[in-house]
């Protein structure tokens, strides 16, 4: 046998390759668009920006370096100019496909960043492996703007797996409404009716106020909302606000809130401060025609009745009242039993009335 050249034996320790092969190599050079590896045949490999990442604008230079290893696949042996072409994008979306099916079958949880948000929907990648979460599946609530997800990490679960159709669907929604019925049900295992609990305003209504208890959602009715009179709920109170609030009813799945905590009512000490005789400072909260409303504070209103204005002649509150306006006046009865209180203007003109009397004798 004859010995062999140098060159046969050089020829003979570069391996051959075939298309679809995958090969591992030493990156020798890099540039901003393009790998150079050397995989151990006569060319090197090439491996272009396209076929490493599906950023347009990657510098490469950033992604990987010299003397790195590097897994590819083969495109083209002999691209007409003696080169390898080799992808890493396409084998590793490979890769990350099978690691979705297996997720799917076993009903794993994945997380993975939001690349691109579309009209209906949107794209996140596992390991390169692109996921469609249509819209309707992304919240368990409508969700107007989904630009909000953009960049972000989110949670899924494959519900659907066809590579060769595309079709790779992920499902955000059923792990939200899971996560909410583990917290409704944590929620309504550990309240009770007269906690107080700690929310944070969700919606505000012309009735009311929709307060998210972490699991599920409280109305606190404009009735509970003071011990006074609230005229409109939405100059109160602000959506994201935190507030403690106190568990008023439970029945089935609806709870009721209230901010009338019991040791502030006003009446509780009532009886010390509203004792007839006792000479007060309130605002005309209403009128009728048989007398005005005065709120002497939040939750405690008395009646000031039209005989009792003036000594003078008075056909209706109106005439000498106005809404919002303070007046002064004397407690001429204190009811606690069925919390009514009544005022006279006119008891404290009388001392004034009784000095001209004097005076004209």
């Amino acid at each position: 046998m004859s010995e062999m050249s140098f060159e046969q034996m050089l020829e003979e320790s570069f391996k051959t390759i075939h298309n679809g092969e995958i090969v591992e190599g030493t990156i020798i050079d890099v540039k901003e668009d393009e790998i150079i590896l050397n995989i151990g045949c006569k060319a090197d490999g090439i491996i272009s920006r396209n076929e490493f990442t599906n950023d347009s604008n990657a510098d490469l230079r950033e992604l990987v370096h010299v003397d790195e290893k590097l897994e590819a696949k083969v495109m083209k042996v002999n691209d007409g100019e003696g080169q390898i072409i080799l992808t890493y994008k396409r084998l590793a979306a490979e890769k990350g496909n099978k690691r979705l099916e297996e997720a799917m079958n076993n009903h794993e949880v994945l997380t993975a960043p939001v690349v691109q948000v579309l009209n209906g929907g949107l794209i996140a990648v596992v390991e390169e492996a692109r996921v469609f979460i249509p819209a309707s599946l992304v919240s368990d609530t409508y969700e107007k703007n989904l630009e909000k997800y953009a960049g972000q990490e989110i949670e899924f679960v494959i519900t659907e797996f066809n590579p060769r159709r595309r079709r790779i669907i992920g499902d955000r929604k059923q792990l939200l409404v899971e996560k909410k019925k583990q917290m409704q049900e944590e929620l309504f295992a550990r309240i009770a009716v007269g906690d107080k609990v700690t929310g944070v305003v969700k919606n505000v209504t012309d009735f009311g106020a929709f307060i998210d208890l972490g699991g599920a959602d409280g109305l606190l009715h404009i009735s509970e909302m003071s011990w006074g009179h609230v005229e409109n709920p939405k100059k109160v109170f602000k959506v994201g606000e935190e507030m403690e609030v106190l568990i008023k009813d439970i029945n089935g799945e609806k709870i009721a809130l209230s901010l009338k905590f019991p040791e502030k009512n006003p009446w509780l000490n009532a009886s010390e401060k509203f004792a007839v005789g006792n000479v007060i400072t309130g605002r005309v909260a209403r009128m009728t025609d048989f007398g005005a409303f005065v709120e002497l504070e939040p939750g405690v209103d008395a009646l000031l009745h039209v005989s009792q204005i003036s000594h003078d002649h008075v056909d209706k509150p109106s005439d000498v009242l106005k809404t919002g306006q303070e007046i002064t006046a004397r407690i001429v009865d204190f009811n606690e039993a069925d919390k009514k209180i009544s005022l006279s203007m006119k008891a404290l003109e009388a001392p004034a009335a009784a000095e001209e009397a004097a005076d004209e004798e």
